[in-house]
């Protein structure tokens, strides 16, 4: 070890049995996980890692450019042969443990794409500033997955009439490697648990779910923030009250319940949980900066999203909002998945421009066209994503 280290160790004498020295380790993400090059770390303790929105351009994300979202650490020595999975909670008529096993050959399995996107996704472009990673615009990912439904396990091991909230726990482990802290825990109320598209998946996009992804059980619950979708999934509690595990109380995944000054001091009784996400859409093809000569017309592409809702319209604007142009968007896969949507672009003159995206959900709420309302934590920011074109 000295003389790959090319210095003494320093009372390596010391060393625990089977430890490798950090210096030995290999903390390249891009190789850990299997990501494309181009994909941007923010942050490695957790991993916290975004891809660009180009790199979103494919109809069902693939998994070198989906976003890492982790609030502990991965889970070491994994066994999926002897996993299992707990049912408890103050709502259950039983507890009740079920292997990996006995849940695949169980019950029926369902296939469906979902709309993952973290609740901060966007929290870069906040002023004043916001705490938390600063994710541009590539918190967000549309993979296929495969498990069976939540409400088929939660209704086998019995739901009482008081039940109001699930909660999830997971085998990640807090930073401080406390084993009596959870990283995080949290839930949704029963009618989202119970929807068909809420899944406990074991796969993603056809093969196995990755270890920084939730092998070898996870939950998937589009539309709403990811945070919900509790990854390496142990234990599922059937609650008759809101959830209060880590992360569900206080100013985490909750906004203002009425709309504050930026950089006002909210207290926590005014704060109300994220549930389904709002309208937004990204231009995944050109890549921002993209040279055109004059005379041609520029093709673009991208998705489109609305929480629980669909997207009913999609439009590009070219003179920074002052006017828009409808453009054709698709009609999702199934219920949650994003849509995707086209336009062919022609320029009038040489010059600068930017290529506005603007979705309005089935309810007619538009996305904005600048920053929304500002909230202390840097949520749900749904401003139209932008490119810039330059006409020579």
């Amino acid at each position: 070890m000295i003389g790959i280290l090319g210095a003494d160790i320093v009372f390596g004498n010391l060393i625990p049995k089977g430890y490798q020295p950090l210096a030995l380790q290999d903390p390249d993400p891009f190789k850990m996980f299997g990501l494309d090059d181009e994909m941007v770390v923010l942050n490695e303790r957790p991993w916290n890692i975004e891809a660009k929105a180009h790199l979103l351009n494919d109809k069902v994300t693939p998994n070198k450019a989906m976003f890492i979202r982790n609030n502990g650490l991965i889970p070491e020595n994994i066994d999926a042969g002897t996993w299992t999975l707990r049912i408890d909670g103050e709502s259950a008529k039983q507890e009740k443990t079920y292997t990996l096993a006995a849940l695949k050959s169980k019950f029926q399995q369902y296939t469906y794409q979902l709309t993952l996107e973290c609740g901060g996704n966007g929290r870069s472009e906040f002023d004043p500033p916001a705490k938390g990673n600063q994710w541009t615009v590539g918190a967000v990912s549309c993979a296929t997955w495969t498990g069976i439904r939540l409400r088929d396990i939660l209704e086998d091991a019995g739901i009482k009439d008081d039940a109001v909230y699930i909660g999830y726990h997971a085998a990640d482990t807090h930073l401080s490697r406390d084993s009596n802290k959870e990283p995080i825990s949290r839930g949704v109320p029963m009618a989202k648990a119970l929807q068909d598209e809420t899944l406990l998946a074991f796969q993603m996009n056809g093969a196995a779910i990755p270890l920084a992804h939730g092998h070898p059980l996870r939950l998937v619950v589009g539309g709403w923030p990811a945070s919900v979708s509790g990854k390496w999934v142990n234990r599922i509690s059937i609650r008759n009250k809101v959830h209060d595990g880590t992360k569900m109380t206080g100013t985490a995944y909750r906004v203002p319940c009425n709309t504050v000054a930026p950089g006002e001091k909210v207290n926590d009784e005014a704060m109300c949980i994220i549930e389904s996400m709002p309208v937004k859409s990204l231009i995944t093809y050109p890549k921002s900066g993209a040279l055109l000569k004059q005379g041609k017309k520029l093709n673009i592409r991208g998705h489109a999203w609305a929480g629980e809702l669909e997207v009913a319209r999609m439009e590009y604007s070219i003179d920074f909002g002052a006017t828009w142009k409808e453009c054709p968007i698709e009609k999702p896969v199934n219920r949650l998945a994003w849509q995707h949507f086209s336009a062919r672009i022609g320029f009038p003159k040489k010059g600068y421009y930017e290529v506005w995206a603007r979705a309005t959900d089935s309810q007619g709420v538009g996305q904005p066209m600048v920053l929304p309302g500002w909230n202390p934590k840097g949520y749900l920011n749904n401003a139209c994503h932008r490119i810039a074109v330059k006409v020579v």
